[in-house]
């Protein structure tokens, strides 16, 4: 790697349909050291121009800040712009991606490596999109898509619609949040929106990126809204939406069966099922928990010491 000899590996793909079809690309082991070593170095760099905005894959961020500065804005307007970029992972233009690599690094090796990994990105879903001043082959002619699962995607990812947060907060003065490529703009009324909304349209067509026509919308604030797992409520009751409730009761019907097939332990098992009550326990679904893990032994059921199941405020 210090030499410019490395080269990337080739991916192991993975189809997944659950909650949604898509392709999971897992690197070598010596690849992912590389990433991790890189974006020790690089990461802080990139973080230091990051806005509070942004909450995926950051320290001290996560779905769940996403979800509490989500209910903040929702609390304080009547109308919420939901969008969401299309086929985002697969979109992304090396050429531009690299571009933002050089507004924050100097270093010509550590450039290159950038580089490097980007350019052994595996062939994603195919998306042809043309933009203003495009030709016909244009589309063709231009490098797109990272592998989803790559620790250098995630951060890629953020690196790539940084502009698009500074854009939404400074230039538009939005109240706006990001999470990954599912974001929001709060207002009083929907006039605002809509303006923001083809501005938006505009900037991001610079950056080779299109909204979802499905999934980009303007709602009342005051109707509920699926964000990130969970179904928030104007009063403030977070629900869990019935399609993730099923997904997860498939999965701990599966833990029960390989704990009694004795293929797993019963510490894995415990494992899977306190990440489960982490998301529980933030939509206040403790009857649902008592209800669902029944069945389940009772070491795997108890929460580790110290923690707590989470309270309502004012609870």
């Amino acid at each position: 790697m210090l030499g410019g000899r490395y080269k990337p590996g080739g991916y192991v793909e993975i189809e997944l349909f659950d909650p949604k079809h898509r392709i999971v690309s897992a690197a070598p082991f010596r690849d992912r050291v590389v990433h991790h070593a890189l974006m020790a170095q690089v990461g802080p760099i990139f973080e230091a121009g990051f806005i509070a905005h942004s909450f995926a894959n950051r320290t001290g961020k996560g779905t769940h800040r996403a979800i509490e500065a989500y209910e903040r804005h929702r609390d304080r307007h009547a109308f919420v712009l939901r969008c969401d970029v299309f086929r985002f992972f697969p979109a992304i233009d090396h050429e531009i991606l690299k571009a933002d690599f050089r507004r924050r690094i100097a270093c010509a090796p550590t450039l290159a490596l950038l580089d490097r990994i980007v350019d052994g990105s595996n062939a994603q879903e195919s998306v042809i999109q043309h933009f203003p001043g495009d030709d016909l082959f244009t589309p063709y002619e231009r490098r797109r898509g990272l592998p989803i699962g790559n620790l250098t995607s995630q951060w890629f990812a953020n690196i790539f619609l940084d502009r698009l947060d500074h854009f939404c907060a400074e230039k538009l003065g939005a109240p706006y949040l990001r999470y990954v490529d599912d974001f929001a703009l709060f207002a009083d009324d929907v006039a605002t929106l809509e303006a923001w909304r083809d501005r938006i349209e505009a900037f991001l067509a610079k950056r080779r990126l299109k909204l979802h026509p499905r999934k980009t919308f303007m709602v009342p604030t005051s109707e509920p809204a699926n964000f990130l797992g969970y179904e928030l409520h104007a009063d403030g009751r977070r629900r869990m939406p019935e399609a993730n409730v099923a997904r997860a009761r498939n999965r701990l019907r599966g833990i029960k069966d390989r704990l009694k097939a004795r293929t797993i332990t019963v510490e894995q098992a415990r494992a899977q099922v306190q990440a489960w009550r982490a998301q529980a326990d933030f939509a206040h679904a403790e009857h649902l928990q008592r209800a669902m893990l029944q069945g389940l032994p009772k070491d795997v059921r108890k929460r580790p010491k110290g923690q707590r199941k989470r309270r309502r405020k004012g609870s």
